[in-house]
């Protein structure tokens, strides 16, 4: 699948404008403040019809305006069949809506991921850095994206937990409490299973990655679940071990008036290789490791789509390379040259920046949200 056009109103600060992407990607050329990050942002919002950069929808919308709309034209590279893929905004009522050829789907996590795309930016260092909300939000979005039935089982717990830690907040009787300890127990075991079941599966691929871009030690991704799951082997396990530590919990969840168990506590660990127990990443790596553990995470995250979705991912690179050490620049580059990717479009304060496919890529400018070709 490729972009094949992109067309743009009202977006953030780049105005109206229908834009025809090249089949190998684009390189789009600004100053800082230009509105480069924005053209990333509008495409990736096709992905997952939500910023990647954690804004609100009510912020995307151009100022003095009331409605921002991006629609995609996507093509399959084999049979050449065509799609549009559009989501609009409208700041007033707060409504969103979201189309596949002009038909709305019945829920939205219907049409997830028909891009089929990749962010790389300098923000991904806070999957590293910040707490176990930002990793938990990787995961969910890679595995709504990848895993079948995982957003629905998500969206359940998510519904459930906040109706129960209700109860717990207004001191409800504990009757009241544990009727909704079944439903958040089905739910959250499919999460758990599905997050452990990546991350065992991928941790190889993170450690390579991370060892070819270090050019060094390599690295671990371990699954932290608030739940201990040593002995559970299915979906039966992990709910058994969920409903237990619950019903062990209920003294503490009281005084805290909150649900102090489950999914939403769960952490991914990144660690370095270099000792018999690792090094938490986020505690002790310097800045260039934790930019090479989230590239590589990202990488992983590329790899998945490829593997799942049996299509090259389209690959939006956010000036990746303005922090990066030489050495590990240049491994990165080489990687990725050798990885199956599909478009790229990146951006750059400058042209000699430009150092993935820079003979192919034809260079697009911006300036104050026009972007010329």
């Amino acid at each position: 699948m490729r972009l094949n056009g992109l067309a743009i109103r009202h977006f953030r600060n780049l105005g109206s404008q229908d834009l025809e992407l090249p089949s190998e990607g684009v390189a789009l050329i600004g100053d800082n403040a230009q509105g480069k990050s924005n053209f990333l942002e509008a495409i990736y919002y096709l992905e997952t019809f939500r910023s990647f950069r954690g804004a609100r929808d009510e912020q995307l919308v151009a100022f003095h305006e009331g409605v921002f709309r991006v629609a995609g034209t996507l093509q399959e590279r084999d049979t050449g069949r065509s799609m549009e893929v559009a989501a609009a905004f409208e700041k007033k009522g707060k409504r969103k809506k979201v189309s596949v050829d002009g038909a709305e789907p019945d829920r939205m996590g219907d049409v997830l991921g028909r891009l089929a795309a990749v962010i790389f930016s300098p923000a991904d260092v806070e999957l590293v850095s910040g707490g176990p909300r930002e990793r938990r939000r990787f995961l969910d979005i890679v595995l709504s994206l990848s895993e079948p039935g995982y957003l629905t089982a998500l969206q359940d717990y998510r519904k459930i937990l906040v109706r129960r830690n209700a109860s717990l907040k207004d001191g409800q009787p504990s009757s009241v409490v544990v009727a909704w300890d079944s439903g958040l127990v089905g739910s959250g075991a499919r999460v758990m299973r599905a997050r452990r079941d990546w991350i065992e599966q991928r941790c190889g691929a993170f450690r390579d990655y991370y060892q070819e871009v270090s050019g060094g030690i390599g690295a671990q991704m371990r699954y932290r679940p608030s739940v201990t799951l040593a002995d559970a082997v299915c979906k039966e396990d992990i709910a058994l071990a969920f409903r237990d530590i619950l019903a062990a919990s209920g003294e503490r969840e009281r005084r805290m008036g909150t649900t102090v168990v489950g999914p939403h506590r769960d952490d991914l660990l990144l660690r370095l290789e270099d000792d018999a127990d690792g090094l938490a990443l986020r505690a002790y790596g310097s800045g260039g490791q934790r930019r090479t553990a989230a590239l590589a995470l990202r990488l992983v995250e590329a790899r998945t789509i490829r593997e799942t979705r049996e299509r090259a991912p389209l690959i939006l690179l956010d000036d990746v390379f303005a922090e990066l050490d030489g050495g590990r620049g240049e491994r990165v580059l080489a990687l990725m040259e050798k990885e199956e990717m599909g478009q790229v479009v990146l951006t750059s304060p400058k042209e000699s920046d430009v150092k993935i496919r820079k003979d192919s890529l034809p260079r697009w400018r911006i300036e104050a949200g026009r972007i010329t070709a």
